[in-house]
């Protein structure tokens, strides 16, 4: 057989949208020719069948694919051959383009969905979905479902076994369930006894044949009004046109239906007739009785002195799975207790120690109330009320799935409910426990944590994912930790662990290094591979504080000081820490407003042209006025900006003044603005440059823009980019602070600058150190070389300049010229054509 040419475009090589196609699908794909060839692919189809890349190819025969399926144990219950023609009947299946062919198959414990899909003349387009875990809910599904039955006919078999007649009507009065000893008692028909039949038809219906009440005072209706607006439950006595006498008990419900249950106590009547008017009032209170007892939720039994039963209700014998011999008055208590210990009903603590307490109950004259642990998981609520005759009634209550509640309720008030962990209040009071360890000299660390850059993982992956590295972070700082140590999440990605019992702070320190490497290492959530990291403060007390909320504040500001040395480390807590962290924090808050207030202004420092002798530039300095500690450096604030992201705005605002301050000078003075490497991740700065220029009218060859080495560490793309399109609006770029990096000649040849700026640090040696010279010399002759004109910064004495002069340097800058000026001194500058006298220096 000839085979068709294979296309030229195959996976993963050629075009890229439709790389990026592929990989995006949720789900695997391939394509096949119709001479079953593979022709397409992505990285799902080989992730679902764990092929492994180097052997999957295009071209590749169905057979080879069988092949390569089976030797990696895909199929282990089938051969090559078989699975081979399973496919080919499949794809000869699949011959209307309009019907998709779908068929599922297990592969390693997995389920998979295959969709073929015809391309007549083409092949075929097939798609895989692993469904393994929407097969195992379906199967859950029906499960519950069998179960469910199964319980519904248990159910249904009990309560139509009742020797009582039993019906439930909801809040509308309509029935929702009786048995076929209601329907019988009062021969209703079957249009009646349905789920919805309303309570006025039925009693219409008996009352039409023959029920009426026993005193005959009221109708049935009427007292069935009464018993509506009660909360308590009630009995009636009825009397059927055949002379049955029918108990019945109502029993409300809290949401407005009722459950009633109807006795035949004819015989029992009729007996009670034979007696004296006292004897038969007796009992009818005792049927009474006996009705309201079995319809208690708890279970009750009353014992004479002699510990022989008198009474117990249904819910008794059913707590404790009495037989109905043993529920009968005369019974002792020792048989059946001892019958409850024979079925497994044990006490925790076992049968002694359960005796001695029900003998001390029964000696008792005092009211008693304990809760019995039982060894099948039960709890049991006993209240134990002695009686004056020696007797005692007791009421028993189940409250397992109460107790479960309220342990579950507990749990999550003090539990973090994503990670499990314990939460800020029980990690306080593990704290709060050790104060009097702390206070006896007992070495007690405290180690805070929050994981570096995790709004990050939030916004690109979302919050699923992020909760589940949460999860995974928590699982690992136990496993770091001993069994004795408290490790907790106090919320978002802060995390703590209180670690007692050392002997010495390099333990503490020892902990938090291993967490800081095992937290980096890769995880995977939400189907990503995540690599994150942390950052760790520690307190130690006694030392660093002896009470919960003082260890926890220094270990935070340990804390911020790790991350202000570059994150992931650890660092101990210092005295001095806190009030660095106040004014750090001083920092933040006044940056955020001081942009609104207008507490910021420029202040230019010229830039001289030595050749020409005047001045050819003026540079824009930031300064912050803050209105209550005055002056602020820009060394202090301007990495506090960069850190938080509001040099952005600071950066624009500063342009915009700057270009339009510069509109007031000279065609032949340009203005020098600084950029911060936070505003190139905008990816509007381009925009920000242009819009500033066209508001002020400002030419682009009269805007400087000044950026340090640190700018092109990364040397991205995107950096590049950005500074080839300054240079095409023709804005001039500048390095500051040139050879203070780390590789600045490479920096050079990544981008054609057009100006180097000798940092003023080699300036102040010069004269003094030969180094400093030749350096400096060194770097005007490769500014030369490059075609790049250089700037000594930080020129203060005549010698200086004597010296930058002589070895060609184009510009100067510094105090010997002119110090940084307000915009409204500025023009003073341009009188004698942009020339300082030496007067004016002076001046400066």
């Amino acid at each position: 057989m000839q085979h068709k040419p294979l296309p030229s475009q195959t996976f993963p090589a050629g075009d890229p949208l439709l790389t990026a196609a592929l990989a995006s699908m949720p789900y695997g794909f391939s394509i096949w020719s119709e001479d079953r060839r593979l022709i397409l692919f992505n990285q799902h189809y080989l992730d679902m069948y764990r092929f492994p890349s180097e052997r999957v190819r295009v071209g590749m025969s169905l057979l080879d694919i069988c092949k390569l399926t089976v030797e990696l144990g895909n199929h282990p219950d089938m051969t090559v051959e078989t699975l081979h023609a399973l496919y080919l009947q499949r794809q000869d299946q699949c011959s209307n383009p309009a019907i998709p062919l779908r068929s599922q198959k297990p592969i390693r414990g997995r389920v998979v969905k295959t969709t073929h899909i015809c391309r007549p003349g083409l092949g075929w387009m097939v798609t895989h979905e692993d469904v393994t875990e929407e097969v195992e809910q379906q199967r859950i599904a029906d499960q519950r479902e069998k179960s469910l039955d199964t319980q519904n006919l248990r159910f249904r078999a009990a309560v139509d076994n009742m020797r009582q007649g039993l019906c439930m009507f909801d809040a509308d009065e309509r029935l929702v369930i009786c048995n076929q000893t209601y329907i019988e008692l009062y021969n209703l028909p079957p249009e009646l006894a349905r789920t919805g039949a309303r309570h006025i038809d039925i009693v219409n219906y008996r009352s039409e044949h023959g029920m009426r009440p026993v005193n005959g005072a009221q109708s049935f209706m009427a007292q069935h009004w009464q018993l509506q607006e009660g909360e308590e439950s009630r009995t009636v006595l009825v009397e059927l046109a055949n002379g049955k006498l029918i108990s019945i008990h109502h029993e409300p419900m809290a949401d407005g239906g009722w459950v009633a249950t109807h006795y035949d106590v004819t015989d029992e009547v009729q007996r009670v007739a034979a007696l004296e008017t006292r004897e038969r009032e007796l009992a009818l209170q005792n049927l009474r009785f006996d009705a309201a007892v079995n319809n208690m939720s708890q279970g009750l039994c009353m014992f004479d002195r002699q510990e022989r039963l008198v009474i117990c209700n249904e819910p008794y014998a059913a707590i404790y799975h009495l037989p109905r011999e043993l529920t009968a008055p005369g019974t002792t208590l020792s048989e059946i207790l001892a019958h409850r210990l024979a079925h497994g009903i044990v006490p925790v603590g076992g049968r002694e120690a359960y005796m001695a307490s029900r003998k001390q109950l029964v000696v008792g004259a005092t009211h008693a109330k304990e809760v019995v642990e039982f060894e099948d998981g039960r709890a049991i609520c006993v209240h134990h009320h002695p009686m004056a005759d020696g007797g005692w009634v007791s009421t028993h209550e189940d409250i397992t799935e109460q107790r479960k509640i309220e342990a579950r309720v507990q749990h999550l008030a003090r539990h973090d409910a994503l990670t499990d962990l314990p939460n800020r209040a029980l990690f306080r009071e593990e704290m709060d426990k050790l104060e009097t360890r702390i206070q006896r000299n007992e070495a007690v660390a405290v180690l805070c944590l929050d994981l570096d850059h995790f709004k990050a993982i939030n916004d690109t992956l979302g919050h699923a994912t992020g909760d589940e590295v949460l999860v995974n972070v928590g699982k690992r700082l136990q496993q770091v930790c001993r069994d004795t140590d408290i490790v907790a999440r106090l919320g978002g990605d802060e995390f703590a662990i209180l670690v007692h019992k050392l002997e010495n702070p390099m333990h503490a320190a020892a902990l938090a290094s291993r967490i800081v490497k095992l937290v980096a290492e890769p995880m995977q959530a939400g189907g990503h591979q995540v690599v994150i990291g942390t950052s760790v403060g520690i307190a130690m007390a006694p030392g660093d504080g002896q009470n919960a909320e003082t260890l926890l504040r220094n270990a935070d500001t340990a804390l911020y000081r790790a991350k202000s040395e570059g994150r992931g480390n650890y660092h101990f807590f210092e005295k001095g820490m806190d009030e660095a962290l106040q004014h750090r924090r001083m920092l933040e808050q006044g940056l955020k407003v001081a942009l609104a207030r207008g507490e910021f202004r420029l202040v230019y420092q010229p830039l001289m042209d030595l050749e020409q002798n005047r001045i050819c530039c003026l540079e824009a300095l930031l300064r912050w006025d803050h209105p209550e500690r005055g002056l602020i450096s820009p060394m202090e604030f301007i990495p506090v900006a960069e850190e938080t992201g509001v040099i952005t705005a600071i950066g624009e605002w500063v342009l915009r003044e700057a270009c339009k301050a510069a509109t007031a000078w000279p065609d032949y003075v340009r203005v020098a603005v600084n950029l911060s490497p936070v505003q190139f991740k905008n990816r509007g700065l381009v925009d920000q440059v242009v819009s500033a220029l066209n508001d002020a009218s400002l030419p682009a060859n009269r805007l400087e823009l000044e950026i340090t080495e640190s700018l092109l560490l990364a040397d991205t793309e995107l950096t590049l980019q950005t500074l080839h399109r300054f240079r095409e609006l023709g804005v001039r770029i500048s390095m500051d602070d040139f050879g203070t990096g780390y590789s600045s000649l490479s920096y050079l040849r990544s981008f054609p600058f057009d100006k180097i700026k000798i940092d003023r640090s080699f300036m102040k040696d010069v004269g003094e150190q030969k180094d400093s010279m030749a350096i400096i010399k060194a770097v005007i002759g490769l500014g030369r070389s490059l075609g790049m004109s250089t700037t000594a910064e930080g020129i203060e004495t005549e010698e200086q300049l004597a010296a930058i002069r002589e070895e060609g340097c184009d510009e100067a800058q510094g105090f010997l010229f002119s110090p940084p000026l307000p915009a409204s001194s500025v023009n003073a500058l341009f009188g004698n054509g942009g020339a300082l006298t030496t007067r004016q220096r002076k001046l400066g």
